[in-house]
């Protein structure tokens, strides 16, 4: 599997692909965006099958990068890996189409369950 970890925290990023191996899917390609622009270019040009979003980065956050991809017609896998995880975050979120939310700190198992869903 095809994954983009989107988040602006270069340790952060580490860590979450680090947790996918842990959770036994880091078989596939793991890339890595820093911000919502940039990861909104990586998706136009390397169709990833799943999006590991941040929700609050620079340029363009998780929400708007989610809704930018959604209004370009893209509808790739997308879910939110985020230490904010109220409830009313967690309603935009899959009223932008997200599928999931993992709230920080998380766990392999958090992962496993997105990558068999």
């Amino acid at each position: 599997m095809n994954v983009l970890i989107v988040d602006d925290s270069k340790a952060m990023r580490m860590i979450i692909s680090r947790t996918i191996r842990q959770a036994g899917y880091g078989d596939g390609l793991l890339r890595e965006a820093s911000d919502g622009a940039e990861a909104f270019a990586a998706i136009q040009s390397e169709e990833p099958d799943l999006v590991l979003s941040d929700w609050n980065m620079p340029e363009m956050n998780g929400l708007e990068l989610l809704k930018a991809l959604r209004d370009a017609g893209c509808n790739v896998r997308f879910g939110f890996v985020t230490s904010e995880s109220t409830t009313d975050m967690r309603e935009q979120a899959i009223a932008a189409g997200a599928e999931f939310l993992i709230a920080k700190p998380f766990t392999a198992e958090d992962f496993a369950d997105v990558f068999e869903g």
